[in-house]
């Protein structure tokens, strides 16, 4: 055989692996045509990106590419942009670059949904300047909360190659308008600051930068004594602070737009200010301090909860709220939505609006720890936007999203997991974007434009969160998961030695007379945290909204709610209602089966097999568990147990800390 069969053999090969529906391509699916004419008189590796994919991908003819001095374009900032189309010719117009780059990807999003691209007039502008993914994977390859396979980063590999997966993960985040990545896990191994991790991080920085991205690290507070050999790691100590400052000069000779810090400190066993008597400002300003002349930012958790009497939900307000005012300009606040831990439905933290003198930013959780791993099909998005019912985005600085991607070909584990990875990325940019008009975007860029599919699996997506909710924690339940993995309901859980605020008895407090946890005025009182105005609402056993009812209430199994029904009969009947639009789910994607790949359809339906069966296995171990409180039998309509009570406290699944479970590993009627 010649040399030209062989050729032709090896570029057939490459392109079905390349395109083959496996999940791998993401929402940028679009096949390359290299028809289109595209100017521009600039030329960087930034506009390089943006030049070959317009060149690649772009069907409307010609496009120009112009970098701006007007005042529309300063007006719009550094990321900004405009795409205006005139004579035939489109025009993407931006002060900087990276506004360009990002009017490239908004274009080439507008293609792929099907939108006619032949008389555009857009201005864009980011809502936040900091729009940061957090990964949480460890040096030795492990993900913690991951559950789509090992780290994307294989630092092992990184001295002599880079693999061709970080370019399309940063081409991915660039779509969106991400702009930085925190490589490492909050509970940071010090390493990662070591020269030789340095070096590596440099190596994945220079594959970022034409993409807008900036790379952080997660650091360990303790860093000065386990690379420095220092006796402390106080940060008022001059030799501590300057260790920080040469290590800083350091990054900065590597990786001269390194982003900043992100430091977990005084929580779960990490080390902190708080170790030497000092406060969290102290800590983030010496810091900040360091990072200051470079331009680089601390982002400082507010996820703390340490042993005491006080209602777990309180504590990160007791011990942030004081100290507002008192952080540097360039440390950033970043606290989770919600009070506790990314729990399916949380009230918004109260520390929002209420460190006003503080710079803020919000962490999401983009992979699903508490909702279903990477099994349940949960877009949460609908999630994202009732946070932003209570809190506006102008109060804030930036967001966070601690993310599910991993080293599987379909990057997330779930195909549909992806949507969140979008619509973080989307919200990011503009949280006044619906939740719906983002599940439209990605189904119609991920899957196909076809009405007969877009419509009803839009559908799903917007109801499924709440299906989540229903079948694991409905009207404010919350962290009634397993012990340590979080996969699956174990509301009946002890764990010898445990804090009692890692046990699910803490928060749902279940008893004779009723359910919930008392946050009213007569009990905690974590209601007075919150505005007066949504105190008095949350206070209110009347007008409490029900998704939150037993969040700030404990509630008699007797007392009639909005439907008329009793307490425990409409924890039943959602139950139930979880239970049953599972099985809709399934019912709607088997009708999809036309106008899906065969790989992907038969991925996703296996998902929500485990998804339904798991619907099951929470609804008969909560209701069970909780009728022995209530002693009260099933209303009509609700199906009678499948597993009783006793078969499923012998449930004891083998989870990684990277994969989610098989259905094999479920609980089974026999």
């Amino acid at each position: 055989m010649n040399k030209r069969f062989w050729s032709g053999l090896c570029f057939l090969s490459l392109a079905l692996t390349l395109w083959a529906e496996d999940g791998s391509r993401l929402w940028l699916r679009q096949t390359p045509v290299n028809q289109a004419s595209v100017c521009c008189l600039v030329t960087s590796p930034m506009l390089t990106v943006a030049r070959e994919e317009l060149a690649a991908l772009w069907q409307g003819g010609e496009v120009d590419l112009q970098l701006c001095a007007d005042e529309t374009h300063r007006r719009l900032g550094k990321e900004g942009y405009t795409i205006r189309t005139s004579e035939g010719k489109t025009v993407l117009g931006a002060a900087t670059e990276q506004g360009l780059l990002y009017a490239t990807y908004h274009l080439l999003r507008l293609q792929a949904e099907g939108a006619d691209c032949s008389q555009l007039n857009i201005q864009e502008k980011p809502a936040f300047d900091i729009r940061v993914l957090n990964h949480w994977d460890n040096l030795d390859g492990t993900i913690e909360r991951g559950y789509a396979g090992r780290s994307l980063w294989k630092w092992e590999e990184l001295t002599d190659s880079v693999s061709a997966r970080y370019r399309e993960y940063a081409r991915a985040n660039a779509s969106v308008g991400i702009n930085g990545t925190v490589l490492n896990n909050v509970n940071a191994s010090p390493e990662i600051l070591s020269e030789d991790y340095l070096q590596k991080v440099r190596k994945l920085a220079d594959v970022f930068r034409p993409y807008g991205i900036k790379v952080y690290l997660s650091v360990n507070f303790a860093s000065p004594m386990k690379l420095g050999g220092l006796s402390t790691a106080d940060p008022l100590d001059e030799e501590v602070a300057r260790w920080w400052k040469e290590k800083v000069r350091e990054i900065y000779g590597l990786i001269p737009d390194f982003g900043g810090f992100l430091v977990k400190a005084n929580s779960e066993g990490q080390p902190g200010p708080c170790d030497y008597g000092r406060t969290h400002a102290e800590g983030a300003n010496m810091l900040a301090e360091a990072l200051k002349p470079y331009g680089g930012i601390v982002m400082w958790r507010a996820f703390v909860y340490s042993p005491s009497d006080a209602d777990r939900a309180k504590q990160a307000y007791l011990e942030f709220q004081p100290l507002d005012g008192r952080f540097r300009d360039n440390v950033m606040v970043q606290v989770k939505n919600g009070p506790i831990d990314f729990q399916p439905r949380e009230p918004y933290s109260p520390l929002f609006g209420a460190m006003p003198h503080t710079p803020l930013m919000v962490e999401f959780q983009i992979t699903q720890e508490y909702l279903g791993h990477s099994n349940h099909l949960a877009y949460l998005a609908t999630m994202w936007k009732e946070f932003y019912r209570y809190v506006q985005p102008s109060s804030l600085k930036g967001v966070a999203g601690v993310v599910n991607v991993g080293d599987n070909v379909n990057w997330c584990g779930h195909d549909f997991a992806q949507a969140n990875w979008y619509a973080y990325g989307r919200l990011a940019w503009n949280p006044d974007l619906s939740a719906e008009e983002i599940a439209r975007e990605w189904l119609a860029q991920t899957f196909t434009t076809d009405r007969r599919f877009v419509e009803p699996m839009t559908q799903v997506m917007m109801e499924s969160r709440e299906a989540v909710v229903d079948y694991m924690m409905p009207l404010g339940l919350h962290h009634i998961f397993a012990w340590g993995h979080h996969y699956g309901p174990e509301p009946w859980c002890k764990v010898p030695g445990a804090r009692a605020d890692w046990l699910p008895s803490y928060y749902h407090q279940a008893d004779k007379e009723g359910l919930g946890f008392d946050r009213s005025r007569t009990g905690s009182d974590a209601v007075s945290q919150y505005p007066d105005s949504l105190a008095r609402v949350f206070d209110s056993l009347e007008q409490c909204p029900e998704e939150y009812l037993l969040w700030f209430h404990h509630v008699k199994w007797s007392q009639k709610l909005r439907s008329g029904r009793s307490l425990w009969d409409e924890l039943c009947y959602k139950y139930q209602q979880g239970v049953d639009d599972v099985r809709a789910f399934q019912r709607v994607w088997k009708e999809m089966q036309p106008y899906v790949d065969a790989e992907r359809y038969q991925a996703v339906a296996e998902r929500l097999d485990i998804q339904a069966h798991d619907a099951v296995w929470w609804k008969d171990a909560c209701l069970e568990y909780f009728r022995t409180f209530s002693k009260q039998p099933y209303p009509k309509g609700v199906e009678p147990p499948v597993f009783t009570l006793k078969e499923l406290k012998k449930v004891k699944l083998p989870i990684s800390n990277y994969e989610p479970p098989t259905i094999e590993m479920l609980p089974r009627k026999k």
